[in-house]
């Protein structure tokens, strides 16, 4: 299974390399290396959302801090993953490979070790930077070691670790969660790391595309980083300060001109970061806001959710992590079957059907938010898992027929972007929506209340402006602390209700967009 949060199109990114025959020893040192790579990659995200309730207690942040714990990362990733792929091309898979895994494992010891939490999301970011060179160079050096009789073996058996890791990770988060302390989440990472930088040193062999002799795109790099970072801070600063308050405002004005900077540079680029003439092929266009659509629903249920069963429902960190185990499962069980669907039914009915069934999947846990039993829970994930597997082998294989040979590592590493923009603005646009949601939730429930004394009045008041209230209570406490806890645990999950109706709305934004595709498998215009 292709990790559905970061790389939609990871295996089209590496069709385009011409393989160097490797003795069997070193294809398979390739193969481990990767895997430790991608493992402590993929998993970081899943993991890392089942302690946000925890990292938020702990460092008594607002919802915004917890945001940027996520989009530190993410933002990184989306900005800098196609120089990441470039860098790979030009100056050695190896070397990048290794530089990349480095950095990521330096950030994650940072992160566990971190005395608050400025520190801890400048080493997220960090943490994203390393991220966006050690994924493409993953499956890069995949693709530079086997040739394509064996390939797509070695891709099966990468993908099937992933899988076991995808599954295991947020379960282990949780136990760690749980029993010892969310620091050991990232503390771990290094473990994995460093027999992966010394396989990489010892047994890979290098290799370079003597085509990429061009100028890296930093430029635009810098551009997309800028503008996405000023975007994401005006969204997130908002709620905070006002839609209208300079503070929040003219970061947003900032980075949306930035952005705008980006394209027209890129434009006008010979060797782009971003070759915009692609999106000419209406099938390429349709397939990428597609991806964004869904891609952003996917982040912002997967956002919440840890919150819904934890905070809400006052579930274990650990069984918060399982529930995810159905949407695994039923994925890596059905992706090798969703991998032909374009061969037999044509690119648009799996990706009208695909988006449709996830959207219903997003309906049926905004439905179960307040009063669901936990059974509920795995149910719709498996409905999720179930949409998100017709899509997904589809999704990649569509990307890759609608541009010519030469330029399907650049199209999937494109629409490996977009998944990572998609999860970018959705934390931070449903973030902020959710907390002036649960705020004024919290206002009307307090302004209604029979009860008047000053604990539980500053109970419900401190609980403003974080997702995880360390005041939340119990319950089981009686007076003002049980009545406290109902209005705040109720005022959450209607915030989260709504925010699990806008992912289905998105889904099914997607399921339109798979209307505007090619209903047989050729068709590239």
């Amino acid at each position: 299974m292709i990790n559905p949060e970061a790389a939609p199109c990871a295996e089209g990114a590496i069709r385009s390399i011409a393989a160097t025959p490797c003795a069997v020893s070193t294809q398979s040192w390739v193969l481990v290396a990767t895997i430790l790579a991608s493992t402590i990659a993929y998993t970081d995200e899943s993991v890392v959302n089942i302690a946000l309730p925890a990292i938020e207690r702990d460092l008594a942040a607002s919802a915004a801090i917890v945001q940027w714990l996520v989009n530190a990362y993410t933002l990184c990733l989306a900005a800098l993953l196609l120089i990441g792929g470039a860098a790979a091309d030009r100056f050695g898979r190896r070397k990048m490979f290794i530089t990349g895994v480095g950095i990521f494992a330096a950030a994650s010891l940072a992160c566990g070790l971190s005395p608050n939490v400025a520190i801890l999301i400048l080493a997220r970011a960090i943490q994203g930077f390393g991220a966006a060179l050690l994924i493409p160079c993953s499956l890069a050096l995949i693709g530079a070691t086997f040739d394509e009789a064996e390939r797509g073996r070695a891709i099966g058996t990468w993908a099937g670790f992933s899988a076991i890791a995808a599954a295991v990770g947020p379960i282990l988060g949780g136990f760690i969660v749980d029993h010892f302390s969310w620091r050991w989440i990232f503390l771990i990472n290094p473990l994995l790391a460093l027999p992966a930088i010394w396989i990489a040193a010892a047994h890979v062999p290098e290799s370079v595309d003597p085509l990429a002799t061009g100028r890296l795109d930093w430029r635009g790099g810098l551009l997309a980083l800028s503008g996405l970072a000023g975007v994401c801070f005006g969204l997130i600063a908002a709620p905070d300060f006002g839609w209208t308050d300079a503070r929040a405002l003219a970061p947003l004005v900032c980075g949306v001109v930035l952005l705008g900077v980006f394209l027209w540079v890129e434009r006008r680029n010979t060797a782009p970061m971003l070759p915009l003439d692609l999106f000419h092929s209406r099938t390429f266009s349709a397939v990428n806001l597609l991806t964004l659509l869904l891609y952003a629903a996917l982040a912002a249920a997967f956002f919440f959710l840890p919150f819904a069963l934890i905070q809400v429902h006052g579930y274990a960190a650990v069984l918060a992590g399982v529930a995810f185990l159905p949407f695994t499962i039923v994925m890596a069980l059905l992706s090798r079957w969703s991998g032909g669907l374009v061969d037999r039914l044509g690119a648009r009915l799996p990706l009208v059907v695909g988006p449709a069934i996830t959207a219903l999947g997003f309906g049926l846990l905004a439905i179960i938010v307040r009063n669901g039993a936990y059974w509920t829970f795995l149910v719709s994930l498996a409905v999720l898992g179930l949409g998100m597997a017709v899509s997904v082998a589809p999704l990649t294989t569509t990307v890759i027929n609608a541009v010519p040979a030469d330029k399907t590592g650049v199209a999937s590493g494109i629409n490996n972007a977009v998944a990572a923009l998609a999860s970018l603005l959705a934390v931070a646009i449903f973030g902020a929506v959710a907390l002036g949601l649960y705020d004024r939730a919290l206002d009307r429930a307090l302004a209604q209340s029979s009860s008047g004394s000053a604990e539980f009045t500053q109970a419900v008041t401190a609980a403003r402006g974080k997702f995880a209230a360390a005041s939340i209570g119990s319950a089981d406490d009686g007076g003002d602390q049980t009545q406290a806890h109902r209005i705040i645990t109720t005022s959450l999950a209607q915030s989260i209700e709504d925010i699990m109706a806008f992912a289905a709305a998105l889904a099914l934004g997607a399921a339109a967009s798979g209307t505007l595709l090619p209903g047989s498998r050729s068709g590239t215009s």
